[in-house]
């Protein structure tokens, strides 16, 4: 599994990929989540999106925060941490071992701390993906007891 820059040559695989319908309230369309990565960058924060490879072939797709972003409703353990923003496996490509695969190669790649210090990375995630939040579990992260707007934060040391 592989991290790749999304570029003019792959954005239409990244924002044509999708959910399964059950999980559409879990996740935001991939195209949201580039303009958000988008309006925290143009407004001086940290955001850094990737198209997730199996081989030649685009499964998936993972988006990075780094620190608070100010107007946005970031937990306390958000200053000087890293964040899971988004991670998705395409409707087509799940139940094959991908997501543990990705989820592996994601947290690798935020242990070199790519984009600044930081001892923790935290996500959140809707209180029923109970299929996500066993995933985390199997990685490490553990609830700290904050909330994410309606969202159960969980935060893993780096």
């Amino acid at each position: 599994m592989e991290l790749r820059k999304i570029t003019f040559g792959n954005v239409d695989a990244v924002t044509s990929m999708a959910v399964r319908e059950d999980q559409r309230g879990f996740v935001a369309p991939n195209v949201a989540s580039l303009a958000q990565a988008y309006v925290a960058v143009d407004n001086g924060n940290t955001a850094r999106a990737f198209a997730l490879y199996d081989g030649d072939e685009p499964v998936g797709f993972v988006m990075f925060g780094y620190n608070s972003l100010g107007d946005w409703d970031d937990p306390p353990i958000a200053a000087g941490n890293y964040c899971l923003w988004r991670f998705m496996i395409d409707r087509r490509y799940q139940g094959r071992g991908l997501g543990k695969e990705a989820m592996r190669a994601c947290i690798d790649y935020l242990r070199t701390r790519p984009l600044g210090p930081g001892d923790n990375v935290w996500l959140s995630y809707e209180p029923e993906n109970t299929v996500a939040r066993g995933l985390y579990h199997k990685f490490g992260f553990v609830e700290n007891g904050e909330m994410c707007g309606e969202e159960i934060v969980a935060v893993m040391p780096l």
